[in-house]
């Protein structure tokens, strides 16, 4: 490879290696005449490198090789393989300098000292830490004051593989009154503990920001004010008007979607709450919901429905989430028109519907004008004689609720869409 660079004109190089999908077996090979770039004295023409195969083998002729400064290196990813545990990359890689970086994104790589080199890459457009080890872990404020170089920042993504106590968070040095702006930041993705989004929010805003996803592990409390703070400074997430909440035993998901139904758009902001499936105790959905409620209570559809790659055991539903429950569930959304139930979730929820007669009618969900049902035909019966004594209700009460049948077409292959309109009346 060295002979061949020196045969070349001057060119940009871009070195990628990946193994994975391939039945072949991994070549060696194949790896030396990639990193033999690296090591040549051409190594100062390297524009992009893309490894996914990294290989504990071949982690320290990698870093030896990256000891130098890469002027012109714009995008750098590099992925290890998953039982993997690489010792961490040293201060000296890049030689501590990257001012042309555009992308970089790491997965599973320990790098505590980043935010040094991330000071001198002031033109970076995605930042990405995917599976951050427990040796890699960068306190929230260091991240924050690495971010503050970043004005053309457009995405943003840290995710820690380890659930860890973080308390060092303790002590910390105050956030300061003014939060810095990141002017071209539209997404962000966070999972972690919330107590690290909520020190890293409270350094940070972005007014451009249109797609929030954060998933938090084993954290049951919700006193989010950053992370309410940080929402409502965002001028697209005041547009939203559709949600779409799923439920199982291990993860609790709430999305929120456009106004403007749109086919294929991904959510606006989307929370995961995830436990082991060794101890699942999830918190209770309706302080999810209220923990959100400036959010909540502006919706007008709403999705209920289980996680598709969950298998529920039969006495879940009766163990966790009684009619009193639900109830409790359904009283933020106080502008909702609209309710979405899948087939199973109808039948664990109309016993608290038929809760709600005579002045209680209005008392949950008061702008509710239908119900979609999901399920086959032979579904309809039920419906009907299960929703009658509320339907009634809501008629005399003179804010009338409509039951209708709603088919989704394929809901794996809608994605993005929760709210697919194929619906038929079932009663009046």
């Amino acid at each position: 490879m060295s002979k061949l660079l020196g045969t070349w004109p001057v060119l940009p190089i871009i070195l990628r290696s990946s193994d994975r999908g391939l039945r072949r077996p991994k070549s060696d090979q194949r790896w030396d005449n990639r990193v033999a770039a690296l090591e040549s004295e051409h190594y100062n023409l390297i524009r992009e490198i893309y490894i996914f195969d990294m290989t504990n083998s071949r982690w320290k002729r990698f870093v030896a090789a990256m000891q130098k400064p890469c002027p012109e290196l714009t995008n750098l990813r590099i992925f290890v393989e998953d039982n993997m545990a690489p010792p961490v990359l040293p201060d000296s890689f890049l030689c501590g300098s990257a001012p042309r970086l555009r992308e970089l994104s790491l997965g599973s790589v320990p790098f505590p000292s980043m935010p040094k080199l991330l000071l001198s890459a002031n033109g970076l457009v995605t930042l990405s830490f995917e599976n951050v080890p427990d040796s890699g872990y960068i306190p929230p404020d260091a991240m924050a004051t690495a971010l503050t170089v970043m004005t053309r920042l457009e995405t943003f993504r840290i995710g820690f593989y380890f659930v860890r106590s973080h308390l060092d968070l303790v002590g910390r040095p105050l956030p300061p009154s003014t939060p810095f702006v990141l002017p071209a930041l539209t997404k962000l993705t966070f999972i972690g503990v919330y107590k690290y989004l909520e020190d890293l929010l409270a350094r940070i805003d972005a007014p451009l920001l249109c797609d929030l996803q954060t998933e938090f592990l084993m954290d049951f409390n919700f006193d989010v004010p950053q992370l309410h703070r940080f929402i409502a400074h965002a001028e697209a997430f005041k547009a939203h008007g559709h949600a779409e909440l799923l439920i199982s035993p291990y993860l609790l998901g709430l999305s929120l979607y456009p106004k403007t139904r749109v086919v294929n758009h991904p959510p606006l902001f989307k929370l995961r709450i995830t436990c082991g499936e060794s101890d699942p105790q999830l918190p209770p959905l309706a302080e999810i919901c209220s923990s959100f409620f400036p959010l909540i209570s502006a919706l007008e559809e709403l999705q209920i429905g289980e996680h598709e790659h969950d298998d529920l055991p039969s006495t879940y539903w009766s163990d966790v989430m009684e009619n009193a429950q639900w109830l409790e569930l359904l009283y933020p959304f106080t502008g909702l028109k609209n309710l979405y139930l899948t087939h199973d979730i109808t039948q664990r929820v109309y016993g608290a519907f038929q809760e709600l007669s005579g002045e209680r009618a209005t008392e949950v969900l008061p702008a509710l004008r239908n119900i979609f049902v999901d399920g086959f035909w032979s579904f309809e019966h039920m419906v009907q004689e299960a929703f009658r004594p509320f339907v009634a209700a809501r008629q005399l009460s003179g804010h009338p609720v409509t039951i209708k049948h709603w088919r989704r077409e394929n809901p794996k292959i809608d994605k993005y869409c929760p709210f697919p309109f194929q619906s038929h009346l079932l009663s009046s």
